[in-house]
């Protein structure tokens, strides 16, 4: 089984939003979320490890783009080398390739729903509005500017428009509630999504300088 030690070494630390802080809460919000809904802890455990552990980094969009496949590649690799099973093997590689929002597929084990609502849960939320303005930051984007028509119809952007943190919020941190899988990840959501939406909307009246 992959260590929480071993796995440091996968991750850098030039990313505030998949650094390996963010693998450490992930892997507590799963534990919960396995251990209430009766979910195989060791195939959780070791997805959660190996989820973003190739290809994370924001700053190469083609490698991020793919990182749930090369990510679930690279588990074969390191679970091949501890002797796993190959079903076993499969089956975290099978949570890993399905954990990614914007790629449109459905988680289908237990596992795999738990791996990819612990991974949204820490998109939203006070961590989740950190993370947003972190990625906004780093990107050169600004944390706030009203998304056009066309954005909030369509996820384009018109011809210059910026992304700001809120075009996030709109466009993927906004409805990561509603696409949680457990019962258990759906409370946890609750609290947070409002923290988020309030934060949003307070951050909106605060940059057009509304008292």
């Amino acid at each position: 089984m992959p260590t929480s030690e071993q796995a440091r070494a996968w991750y850098t630390d030039n990313d505030p939003t998949h650094d390996f802080a963010h693998i450490l809460r992930v892997l507590a919000l799963a534990r919960h979320i396995a251990a209430a809904e009766g979910a195989d802890i060791e195939i959780v455990e070791a997805a959660v490890l190996l989820h973003d552990a190739q290809g994370s980094d924001p700053g190469q969009a083609q490698a991020r783009a793919s990182h749930h496949e090369g990510s679930a590649e690279f588990a074969g690799v390191v679970l091949a080398a501890e002797d796993w099973p190959p079903a076993r093997i499969a089956a975290v590689q099978a949570c890993i390739r399905t954990h990614r929002y914007r790629t449109g597929e459905v988680p289908e084990s237990l596992e795999a729903k738990v791996l990819f609502d612990a991974d949204k849960l820490d998109a939203i939320g006070a961590i989740g509005a950190a993370r947003a303005l972190a990625f906004a930051a780093r990107s050169g984007q600004p944390f706030y500017q009203e998304p056009s028509e066309r954005f909030r119809a369509t996820g384009e952007l018109e011809e210059g428009e910026a992304r700001s943190a809120y075009h996030e919020y709109v466009f993927k941190l906004g409805r990561l509630r509603d696409r949680l899988h457990t019962r258990t990840a759906r409370e946890i959501a609750n609290r947070r999504h409002k923290f988020l939406s309030d934060f949003f909307t307070q951050l909106g009246q605060e940059m057009r300088g509304e008292a």
